[in-house]
């Protein structure tokens, strides 16, 4: 999954550290989503939405692989 972390925190001029004690999380959980190596859970996900005002899809982006049957509705 990708997500413009990175991008929206910078936009709100705030660092890393700043981030993550107002999400109660650590520097390197932001870190962590910012550079693709961590996946947040979905609560995590609805906090970063919350805190910045956005939809989650607005911030995390699905692609699901090719072999993957995509769920049908």
């Amino acid at each position: 999954m990708k997500n413009r972390l990175e991008e929206i925190r910078k936009e709100h001029g705030m660092n890393q550290e700043e981030l993550a004690e107002a999400l109660e999380v650590s520097r390197q959980t932001i870190g962590s989503l910012e550079n693709g190596r961590y996946n947040p859970s979905i609560i995590l996900a609805f906090k970063i939405a919350r805190y910045f005002d956005m939809l989650i899809e607005d911030i995390f982006i699905y692609e699901p692989k090719e072999d993957r049957k995509e769920i049908r509705k």
